[in-house]
């Protein structure tokens, strides 16, 4: 899947001002801080080396001792300005005062001291350098659900503890869940649970103000395992941004999908039928989820992710072909029957 110009755009000053901080570092550890790989590492060394300012001649790029590059080691030699401290405008300043005000009243941010720390320390200093002017800036957030359900959750999250909640949907089911929170966050108007429910023994997504109720238990938070025993990814599965848009049309009887999982949106068809948009943040829990709703899915977009989910259910139905001639074949061998 093609890599979006603007995150590649982020890695690359990221890489910048890192190096220009921390010296020297091997290909391999940069790689690894910036969550790709080595061989995109070197690229981008490459982009950034003949990178720079106005003018472009070899004095005005960004330079790389060529030397520890051979090695294996990336040295940036020359920045050319690109880690210059950002100055804002007051109109940036007070906008960034405004954001920041409203992540500090978010779930998310009041249930983890630490995030709220630095959301604190830094909303703390954009107000003394903008002075009288943040003082006119008023951000009140609507709350998320009810106050014992978010001060419930909030305090889960805090102490890693298993919840126990009442839950309803749009269709008006209530259910009671064991689920062990993973983290809040927000999405338009609404705030969500992130979890592991043990119920549906999966991750699932709870909007905060359809928690009827929520009790905080003294069982601690279990790891959950992945295919093949690897940990799920949480923050992968429940991110947003620059992960790429899907359009699945579901029929009917999977109107579960919508309510647990984190969808962009919902639209509702004529027929009865029903189309989410959500972004591919994990495309192999998506394959699989899809390949077991199979009867249920009217259709996928993009077309790659259609033939992607199309060919791990034929190589599916392959394994369990043979398996059920192998089974065959050795119930005809050892039957009473068999000359």
């Amino acid at each position: 899947m093609a890599e979006r110009a603007d995150d590649r755009l982020l890695r690359l000053l990221g890489i910048v001002a890192y190096l220009d901080g921390a010296g020297p570092v091997s290909v391999a550890d940069l790689a690894g801080r910036f969550g790709t790989t080595p061989a995109q590492i070197q690229k981008d060394v490459d982009a950034l080396w003949v990178s720079g300012t106005p003018g472009y001649w070899p004095d005005d790029l960004i330079d790389f001792d060529a030397a520890s590059i051979d090695r294996g080691v990336v040295h940036l030699t020359e920045a050319r300005g690109m880690t210059r401290p950002l100055r804002l405008g007051t109109r940036e300043a007070v906008a960034l005062v405004a954001a920041l005000r409203a992540m500090k009243a978010t779930d998310a941010v009041q249930a983890d001291p630490a995030r709220s720390a630095v959301v604190e320390s830094a909303l703390g200093k954009l107000t003394d350098a903008t002075g009288e002017a943040a003082s006119a800036v008023d951000v009140r957030l609507a709350p998320g659900g009810d106050r014992q359900v978010v001060a419930a959750i909030s305090s889960a999250l805090t102490n890693r503890h298993r919840l126990r909640i009442r839950y309803v949907t749009s269709s008006d089911v209530v259910s009671e869940r064991e689920v062990d929170p993973v983290r809040l966050h927000t999405q338009d108007e609404f705030a969500y649970l992130a979890a592991w429910c043990y119920r549906a023994d999966a991750p699932r997504t709870f909007r905060v103000d359809r928690i009827l109720e929520a009790v905080e238990t003294d069982v601690p938070v279990q790891a959950h395992p992945g295919e093949a025993g690897a940990e799920i990814d949480f923050a992968a599965l429940f991110a947003g941004g620059s992960s790429p848009l899907a359009t699945i049309r579901f029929a009917p009887r999977a109107r579960w999908f919508a309510e647990e999982v984190p969808v962009e949106s919902v639209r509702n068809l004529p027929d009865g039928d029903f189309e989410v948009t959500l972004r591919v943040t994990n495309p192999g829990w998506l394959r699989s989820s899809l390949v077991r709703l199979a009867p249920l899915v009217r259709s996928v977009s993009p077309a790659v992710l259609a033939d992607d989910v199309a060919g791990t259910a034929a190589e599916a139905l392959a394994l369990y072909g043979a398996g059920a001639a192998g089974e065959g074949g050795r119930d005809a061998a050892t039957s009473p029957d068999h000359h």
